[in-house]
């Protein structure tokens, strides 16, 4: 069985959403675990499991961070964990795979794909085997309960429904 546990100096999960129809804001969560084992080296017989700690969340706002933390968004005293657990992993090419699975946040579950792109697999300077993959995908907030909005005059509203996913994420082989 081989077990690859997340190199979290080297990893990071963010997001962006359009806000007021006219740019982009970015964030991304802190505290996060990723963990990929497979009983063979063949990462498509595999299971992928994410745990993000939701009040880890980090905008560069603190007003913001708040805001999404509070009932409107997350909620995070209620519901402190987002999860994500694969279902399939299926190779595309030799670098590219689609995983996909069921994202939790808020109680709800739906089933989601990323597209993942290997990096390759190396050793450190100390011996380590090390792995990494970009992770990429969309999702609509609104299917996992985060409906908060408002119109704006001009038209539109203050926070778009898609929210798109970027992760580095690296593995060292336990």
């Amino acid at each position: 069985m081989a077990t690859w546990n997340l190199d979290k100096a080297h990893s990071e999960i963010e997001f962006k959403v359009k806000h007021m129809m006219v740019s982009n804001v970015k964030g991304q969560f802190k505290d996060f675990d990723v963990i990929l084992a497979s009983d063979s080296d063949d990462i498509t017989q595999g299971k992928v499991n994410v745990d993000i700690k939701s009040g880890s969340i980090d905008t560069k706002s603190e007003q913001r961070d708040q805001h999404l933390k509070s009932e409107d968004f997350f909620n995070v005293s209620a519901y402190p964990a987002i999860k994500f657990t694969s279902t399939e992993i299926k190779k595309i090419d030799d670098e590219s795979y689609e995983i996909t699975g069921d994202l939790t946040i808020k109680e709800v579950s739906k089933p989601v794909t990323f597209k993942a792109e290997f990096g390759g697999i190396a050793k450190d300077p100390w011996g380590n085997q090390k792995t990494g993959y970009t992770v990429t995908g969309k999702i609509n907030r609104q299917e996992f309960d985060l409906t908060w909005n408002t119109a704006l005059e001009t038209g539109g509203v203050m926070v778009s429904n898609d929210v798109k996913i970027q992760a580095e994420i690296q593995f060292v082989l336990a």
